[in-house]
């Protein structure tokens, strides 16, 4: 639809003394970066931030788009719109995966990026945000289209990577594949061998043992810690996870051998519901065989096929959104059944939804916390590479859990200190990190 309209109806009557070519503004519908910055302008009066330092941090340091032509399979040539956006480098290298999605879109890149900025923060991991991605459907292209497309939107956003500088990761629809390509292209280029360009590459390149299930795993962890605040028993819990990719499917099978109960999962396809628990195993090879790994078609005794919407609202102790952005909002919060949510999808509830679970009693746990473990085994993954010295999985996971309790442990406090949800408790521990970054660094020249 058009971005502009001429006015029209009552409006359009009310109007009908201007000239005849004047055309009406559609406003913009708010979206993921006006939810940011709206947090930052929150935070900043909270903690009384210098004006300076918030007028630095509710822009990008640096915004690249490019256009990306692949020679189609069948012949002709098509141009696709990619971004690589940097917030923040206060810290150290931005750090943030890429995405292929009809969706892309620069506000949704740069309120991913801003929120690399803070998750790093929250963590204490010495990276900067960034974000990437390529308007697309990839699901409508073949493996060989994907790689041409990855290839060529490496070459264009080359001169702004770096090892020391941005370090690519996976996000929606890319994978270790597409990460060893990016690698590759760069290392051809450059004719230097850098395989610490990207990380979640496949082990065999350098990636890190544990990354795969590195984002799904610290949900998992931080469900536990929330848990335990709630002195709930885990055996005694149950679990709706919307979103059934690489975040939603490793949170599940991990809650589930801690002994919760996973009652509803779901993706695209539609969702599976049984009270008594699901067989989370039997999901995971029906995923893993189907060609669109998907949920759609399974079928076992005592499982209900249930829609997203009622997923969301199913009778829960602890709510996982792991799909896209704002899935959570005005018109369904009210119905929101959960007593905690845990956001492993990066800004899965509207700010609108965000003070109505709060008004109920529904404790919510934020993403830049609650699904920081794939940028933390990044990080491990990228100071392997650096030091060419690789570890075991299970030193990568007693790690992981080490700064994931740590970080939980660090907002959960601040929160009670200052009588505020989990969330802004976050947001100020974040803010304030790279506030005094870029203040301790000061301002070139």
């Amino acid at each position: 639809m058009s971005e502009q309209h001429r006015a029209s109806g009552v409006a359009g009557e009310a109007l009908a003394h201007l000239p005849p070519d004047f055309v009406v503004t559609r406003p913009r519908r708010r979206d993921l970066w006006d939810t940011v910055l709206g947090m930052l302008d929150d935070v900043a009066e909270r903690i009384n931030l210098d004006p300076g330092i918030h007028a630095i941090l509710r822009q990008p340091e640096r915004e690249l788009t490019v256009a990306v032509p692949v020679r189609m399979d069948d012949g002709p040539i098509r141009v696709f719109t990619g971004y690589r956006i940097q917030h923040s480098s206060a810290r150290g290298p931005c750090k943030g995966g890429i995405r292929y999605h009809p969706a892309v879109c620069p506000n949704e890149v740069r309120a991913l990026a801003a929120l690399m900025t803070w998750k790093c923060a929250v963590v204490g991991i010495p990276y900067g945000g960034a974000k990437g991605g390529v308007q697309c459907d990839p699901k409508q292209m073949s493996r060989e289209e994907i790689c041409r497309l990855t290839r060529r939107f490496t070459s264009m956003i080359m001169p702004i990577l770096g090892p020391r500088r941005d370090i690519p990761a996976p996000d929606v629809n890319t994978d270790a594949q597409i990460m060893a390509w990016i690698a590759d292209t760069v290392c051809m280029l450059q004719n230097v061998a850098t395989m610490e360009i990207v990380t979640g590459k496949p082990v065999s390149l350098g990636g890190s043992q544990g990354r795969k299930e590195a984002t799904g795993r610290g949900v998992a962890l931080i469900t536990t810690e929330l848990l335990k605040r709630q002195r709930r028993r885990l055996s005694e819990t149950t679990v709706a996870i919307q979103g059934y990719g690489n975040v939603g499917s490793a949170a599940a099978k991990i809650l589930n051998q801690l002994g919760c109960r996973v009652v509803a999962v779901s993706d695209i396809s539609g969702g599976l519901y049984a009270p008594g628990g699901l067989e989370i195993n039997a999901i995971d090879r029906h995923v893993d065989s189907h060609p669109g790994r998907l949920l759609e078609g399974f079928h076992a005794p005592g499982v209900d096929r249930i829609s997203n919407h009622e997923l969301l609202t199913s009778k829960v102790d602890v709510l996982i959104p792991a799909a896209l952005e704002h899935q959570i909002h005005a018109d369904n919060a009210p119905q929101v059944q959960a007593t905690m949510v845990v956001e492993a999808a990066n800004g899965p509830t509207t700010p609108e939804a965000d003070k109505v679970l709060h008004d109920r009693g529904i404790v919510v746990v934020p993403d830049i916390l609650a699904n920081a473990g794939g940028v933390v085994v990044s990080y491990f993954e990228w100071v392997q590479n650096m030091q060419c010295f690789f570890w075991e999985e299970a030193e990568v996971n007693r790690h992981l859990k080490r700064i994931m309790v740590q970080a939980f442990q660090r907002v959960w406090e601040l929160s009670e200190r200052h009588h505020v949800p989990l969330r802004l408790g976050a947001y100020m521990l974040a803010v304030g990190e790279v506030a005094n970054a870029v203040q301790t660094r000061g301002i070139f020249p």
